[in-house]
């Protein structure tokens, strides 16, 4: 038996390939046929690289016994090895072009007949739209060629090859490559045929390439359109009485395409053998007076990055779930999306044309590696990869060339800098200069067209903003993005409102890009859902893949949430005084005719009355001072407020009628401060202490029952299970308050009882809290009075010793023996904390225990409602002086710190609850800068009072 080596030299090759025909548009023909291979292929893995010949493509070979996979998919996330995650650091020797030997290699077979119909003449073509990372392609035993580029389209001439039935189709698929290094993209790395597989038809006289050039001029409000074909044809847009030859020029009056007013026309080019359907948006995208401008006007970017992310086919996704992507962000408020960081499925791109989102599509590029070894050796820098990289750039603009939504071309992430990326740059200019360029990495704006960032802190924004952050001649004209900031990773981020605040304060400021859209926990039976070190990686980086706005399956986080608040199109502020709202539109382009508005009027949190509200459609950037109605006369009195809501006035192709899009509310009557009289006196027998309706135990003064209800561990608490952003980065400064509360010792702090005093009516318990080995602590003491019905709890608090460190939290901590059922008013529905509480509306709430859970992929503090004026949990309402947080769940804040993933909470029979009286902010400094300095929660004396009762 002889054994035929194979030559697998092309993958350590740094050309990009060989047999692939040249890039072009992606596109659906009219008429044209095509057959998705989409679907079960035979399968085998093999270690290497060279392990099995390639006798396995020729016609006859007997796959019976291989695994079978589904394509589009990754064959480990199928069963076939493990996943592994890195954020930055490659998972193999840095020596390129080379890799290592042990290189899981995948064996794809796919057999199949062409239909009955397939048509006899013309050529066809055989289209790959994404592998990772290194593919070699037969068809029929014939070898097509292989390429690189995962995540960029490839396509082979093969009409010559196929046959009626029995076509054997053939792809052998490395995991690494020369084609790695240049895609260290912070993600799963993931092997596979991962998006479609199609047989494409190609008639004679078909249309091959074509360029749609639709400018739009906003003086004239004309719109001109010319079609540039590699084969000739005619245009025809009927809507618009258009019907020219390809290659011709026609100006007629239009509706622009914008993020907020998607106007599309459709079209047909019609080539002598093929028409291919057209969806045309004008729109014209200039860099003027120092701004990105659409259309005459500058824009406000109000973005997110999106990685493309399912979590059970990793990145294979369908269309549905593209769609679900794009209805949730523009229900969000979202109006322009990042392609991070590689260009994503083409019909991503058409949805974004559809239903409205400005687009930075980036190229499949990342070296970030090579930071390691300070960017020696960085193929960008290097000429013998500048083919490769200029293959890319070609593959992503000459597919995604006619998409209005695309407003950037991004040269790639985090790649250092070099001589191939200004060739890339220059071709993309000289390619299409109807459009901008994007890379973060160039801050000296050599190359690009705008001066971005990421995770800039809030101070340095600021001076960007008011042009003192020096720099290049040209980087001081250019305007500025955040690429990526306010890291989304666990609870949070904060400091939202406060970037917003400078985006919409400073001209040269045009927004920014969320890191990131979605959470990539990958579904697990035993875990939830996975991340980093969940495979047994010997190198990874953790739940730092989790990171997003969206938790893996789709639900919107509280940081999903916040965000649609702080960049709401509408702002809505009250006069209480003068019982006017001031209406203001923050859009670009759409007027307010497509917003109903209608308010509500509340007394302690409950709607009294409701009603619509008159708003004229101001154009973008007016405001109007509307009255409100007039305060019922004989309402009843307590705190009183107006809500204002701004909904869809219709159905819209996004939202239904009645979807809330932005909201306002206006204190017209300050709370009343819970008081108690005390009038009971404390009585002490037969070791408990009786008062009103409590009972506390003789020795230590711990409160044991209030009127029937059993309540335990009543003390101070100062920990909360540390989040991502608590604990920072790594390569952070020492402001990582998480570490340095855990070498503090705040999460392992000691009680002393120091007294238990029955002064007249009341009952006092002085202690002091502090951690071991410490100097530090607080002077806690517990003061309770009664009124017989009512109990007041008054806890002061005074720091001793030098604290150099703000508090995780501070306030008390108690356990409820049997709680589910929970109402509140304050602050809801959702979790918020001193910088992510913009969208925290007052109100009254329900919920249950569970409910009140945020179901982070790595379990950290969560669940906190803000302003809380009284909570009712447990057979007990608990009033606050002044206003608090509250969080209540069925383990403790210590089992809650110890657990890696959700599976590892257990619920008690105890319900803890925390009624704190401050929150230390959250930040993002789990790779951006951590809470501003307002919020933090410092250690100063401080008093804060509860009244406790039975709920009825």
């Amino acid at each position: 038996m002889s054994f035929r080596t194979p030559s697998v030299d092309y993958v350590e090759d740094v050309s990009p390939g060989s047999g692939a025909l040249p890039p072009r548009a992606w596109y659906a023909s009219s008429d044209a046929k095509s057959v998705s291979l989409n679907g079960s292929w035979r399968f085998r893995l093999s270690a290497t690289a060279d392990a099995e010949d390639d006798t396995f493509a020729e016609p006859g070979f007997d796959a019976g016994d291989w695994a079978e996979v589904t394509v589009p998919g990754h064959w480990v996330l199928q069963g076939h090895g493990s996943p592994v995650y890195t954020n930055h650091l490659y998972p193999f020797p840095v020596d390129p072009p080379h890799v290592p030997t042990e290189n899981p290699t995948g064996d794809h077979l796919r057999v199949f007949d062409l239909p009955a119909d397939w048509p006899a003449d013309g050529g066809a073509v055989l289209r790959f739209d994404g592998v990772e990372s290194c593919a070699r392609v037969w068809l029929n035993g014939t070898d097509l060629g292989e390429f690189k580029g995962s995540r960029l389209p490839h396509e082979f001439a093969v009409g010559h090859l196929l046959k009626p039935s029995g076509n054997v189709l053939a792809v052998r698929v490395h995991q690494w490559s020369a084609g790695s290094y240049l895609e260290d993209q912070d993600q799963w790395w993931l092997p596979g045929i991962f998006r479609d597989v199609t047989l494409l038809h190609r008639p004679a006289g078909s249309a091959l390439d074509f360029f749609v050039h639709a400018s739009y001029d906003h003086v004239t409000g004309e719109g001109t359109l010319r079609v540039d074909s590699d084969v000739d044809g005619r245009v025809s847009v009927p809507e618009l009485d258009i019907d020219v030859a390809t290659g011709e020029s026609v100006t007629v009056a239009v509706e622009p395409w914008t993020a907020e007013t998607p106007r599309l026309y459709d079209g047909v080019l019609m080539t002598e053998g093929e028409r291919v359907p057209l969806r045309v948006g004008f729109r014209t995208v200039v860099l003027e007076d120092g701004l990105i401008k659409v259309n005459g006007k500058a824009v406000l970017f109000k973005g997110v990055n999106r990685h493309e992310w399912h979590p059970v086919t990793g990145r294979a996704l369908d269309l549905e779930t593209m769609r679900e992507d794009v209805l949730l962000m523009k229900r969000h408020n979202i109006n322009a999306v990042r392609t991070s960081h590689y260009p994503p499925h083409p019909a991503f791109l058409d949805l974004c044309d559809e239903y409205g989102l400005w687009v930075i599509d980036e190229c499949d590029l990342e070296t970030h590696g090579f930071t390691e070894q300070d960017w020696r050796d960085n193929p960008v820098d290097d000429d013998r990869w500048t083919p490769a990289l200029l293959d890319r750039a070609a593959r992503m603009v000459e597919r995604d060339k006619n998409h209005p939504s695309i407003v950037f071309w991004s040269l790639g992430n985090e790649a250092g800098t070099g001589r191939g990326l200004t060739a890339m740059a220059e071709w993309i200019h000289d390619r299409d200069p109807s459009r901008l360029v994007h890379y973060e990495g160039d801050w000296n704006c050599r190359d690009t067209d705008v001066y971005s960032r990421m995770y800039a802190f809030h101070d340095e924004v600021e001076k960007i903003g008011q042009g003192l952050d020096g720099g290049t001649h040209k980087r001081r004209e250019l305007p500025f993005i955040q690429c990526e900031y306010a890291h989304a990773m666990g609870n949070g981020p904060g400091g939202l409102a406060d970037y917003q605040e400078l985006f919409e304060k400073y001209e040269r400021l045009q927004g920014g890009f969320i890191w990131e859209w979605i959470d990539h926990g990958i579904q697990h039976p035993e875990f939830g859902y996975a991340y980093g070190g969940d495979f047994g990686e010997e190198l990874h980086d953790g739940n730092f893949v989790c990171d997003g706005l969206v938790f893996p399956d789709r639900r919107p986080s509280p940081g999903l949430v916040e965000y649609k608040k702080v960049i709401e199109p509408v702002r809505i502020e009250g006069d209480p005084a003068g019982g006017t709202v001031r209406i203001t539109n923050k859009q670009d382009f759409a007027d307010l005719s497509a917003l109903d508005f209608a308010w509500a009027y509340q007394v302690d949190g409950e709607t009294v009355e409701s009603g619509s509200l008159s708003v004229p459609p101001l154009a973008p950037g007016e405001s109007a001072d509307v009255k409100l109605p007039a305060p019922p006369a004989n309402g009843p009195g307590g705190e009183a407020q107006w809500t204002v809501r701004a909904l869809a006035a219709a159905d819209t192709a996004w939202a239904p009628k009645g979807h809330v899009v932005a909201w306002g509310q206006v204190t017209v009557a300050e709370r009343p401060v819970p008081c108690v009289t005390a009038s009971a006196a404390p009585a002490c027998g037969d070791g408990r202490i009786t008062l009103g309706p409590a009972v506390f135990d003789a020795r230590t003064g711990a409160l044991r029952g209030v009127g029937g209800v059993e309540v335990s561990g009543l003390r101070l608490d100062v920990w909360r299970a540390t989040t991502d952003n608590d604990d920072g980065a790594e390569w952070q400064s020492d402001t990582r308050y998480g570490v340095l509360w855990r070498t503090l010792g705040l999460h392992r702090m000691r009680h002393r009882l120091d007294g238990v005093e029955l002064d007249g009516d009341a009952l006092t318990v002085r202690t002091r809290v502090a951690p071991a080995a410490r100097e530090v602590g607080l002077a806690t003491v517990y003061r309770w009075v009664s009124d017989g019905d009512r109990l007041k709890l008054t806890v002061s608090v005074t720091p001793e010793g030098d604290w150099t460190v703000p508090l995780p939290r501070l306030g008390v901590r108690l356990g409820l023996p049997a709680a589910d059922e929970v109402r509140w008013y304050g602050g809801g529905p959702g979790e918020a904390y001193p910088d992510t509480r913009t969208a925290s509306m007052v109100g009254r709430w329900q919920s249950t225990v569970d409910e009140l859970q945020t179901p982070y992929v790595r379990p950290q503090e969560n669940g906190a409602r803000s302003d809380v004026r009284w909570v009712e949990i447990g057979g007990l309402r608990i009033e606050g002086d002044p206003a608090f947080w509250f969080t209540a769940r069925r383990w403790t804040t210590e089992q809650l710190d110890a657990a890696r993933h959700r599976t590892d909470l257990t619920p008690g029979d105890t319900v803890w609850v925390n009624l704190d009286h401050g929150q230390h902010g959250i930040g993002s400094q789990s790779c951006g800068p951590g809470p501003l300095p307002r919020y933090f929660l410092r250690a100063e004396p401080a008093e804060f009072s509860f009244v406790i009762s039975t709920a009825g």
